[in-house]
């Protein structure tokens, strides 16, 4: 009899340490994102610091059912009518509100171009301003269908943002700006200088690696964005401004165009800073259709062609024939045969976009690592065929 009482004894424990170790309100499965440090002890890069198990837009566009990978995002996109862009609303040449109140920019229209090859419309986008610090943590929450915001790929945001970054749309570095009056020419003429960088950037991870790597003492002052940032430089809180070169262009020619003190961008670009589009990983019917859309412009132009003649294309080059739909061409990435022609229709190809955009703000195309592959540059898509 007591060994029966015995084994009941030991019973009740075995079910009572079940319960105290299943994880239930309380217990590990809370614990695991609670002690998830590996990013949130980067303190100079907050917008890596996100949980990305929550639900996310992968998990079906923000729209709350669908299988991730199987198209999920791109049919909740097309049942919805538009593509929500997350953009910059103040970096001139790359996303801008204009004096009509409409969005303008290099990135602006390569949601445009995303827009059309979708949806067939290029108004059929809402573009949703995001700050450095917020773009991913969007991305993530389903707040946005794909992020054209100049955001540099790196490892660290393509394995753990929760993002699957496309084509690179415009090869950049990081560079330094300075009042000219300044004499400044080199980063070691910095030495103890306080230094405007944005939060949640790449920028600011980048300063304080070469910095310390080159024992010059400086003193970081950080805003959240370029509408803080500019005031601040331009009233001496700061000696020297970093960011990538093209934003320093952009905002070098802003500041001189109004009247203010001539600025001086160091020759050292100390970083390589490839921009492009992000989407929200697990579909990859969503990823194929964004990026063939955008690689759309970058074709055209190595085809010579136009937003005025794509359309009247009459050789009989058989890639460019595949590239413009005809007889139906039909490589299977959710785009309509002639998405391509419309595409550039709407927005140009890529040298158009970039003269448009990117030239007024002091930067050139020929001789660039943004010229095709053939002029000696980076840009290069594959083929179609």
């Amino acid at each position: 009899m007591k060994k029966y009482k015995l084994l009941a004894v030991f019973a009740a424990m075995a079910l009572v340490f079940a319960a105290c170790t299943t994880g239930g309100d309380d217990g590990e499965t809370d614990t695991t994102e609670a002690t998830d440090t590996t990013e949130a002890t980067d303190t100079t890069d907050t917008t890596e610091a996100t949980d990305t198990t929550e639900t996310t837009a992968a998990d079906g566009g923000g729209e709350g059912d669908g299988d991730a990978g199987s198209g999920a995002i791109l049919d909740a996109v097309v049942e919805r009518g538009t593509v929500r862009c997350g953009v910059n609303d103040v970096l001139p040449g790359f996303g801008i509100v204009d004096d009509a109140g409409e969005y303008a920019g290099f990135d602006i229209d390569f949601c445009r171009a995303v827009a059309v090859g979708v949806l067939g419309d290029p108004a059929a986008v809402e573009f949703v301003p995001l700050t450095a610090d917020a773009r991913f943590t969007a991305l993530q929450g389903g707040e946005i269908d794909v992020l054209i915001r100049n955001t540099t790929w790196t490892a660290t945001r393509d394995g753990q943002e929760g993002a699957t970054f496309l084509v690179t749309t415009f090869f950049d570095g990081q560079g330094m700006m300075v009042p000219t009056s300044t004499g400044f020419t080199e980063l070691e003429d910095l030495a103890d200088a306080t230094i405007c960088v944005l939060s949640g950037t790449t920028t600011e991870l980048n300063l304080t690696a070469v910095f310390n790597a080159r024992g010059i003492p400086f003193n970081p002052l950080v805003f959240a964005d370029n509408e803080q940032l500019q005031p601040a430089y331009e009233s001496g809180q700061c000696e020297a401004w970093t960011s990538d070169s093209s934003q320093l262009a952009a905002f070098k020619s802003t500041i001189e165009e109004a009247g203010g003190e001539e600025q001086f961008i160091m020759a050292e670009i100390f970083s390589k800073e490839p921009l492009g589009p992000a989407v929200p990983d697990g579909d990859s019917a969503w990823a194929q259709a964004v990026e063939w859309s955008v690689m759309a412009p970058i074709q055209a132009w190595e085809f010579g062609l136009t937003a005025a003649d794509i359309g009247s294309y009459a050789g009989d080059d058989p890639n460019v024939l595949n590239f413009v739909g005809a007889d139906g061409f039909d490589p299977g990435l959710g785009l309509s045969p002639d998405s391509n022609v419309a595409i550039v229709e709407a927005v140009g190809n890529y040298q158009e976009m970039f003269e448009r955009h990117i030239v007024p703000i002091g930067l050139q195309l020929e001789g660039s690592p943004n010229d095709l592959w053939t002029n000696g540059g980076l840009m290069y898509v594959p083929p179609y065929r």
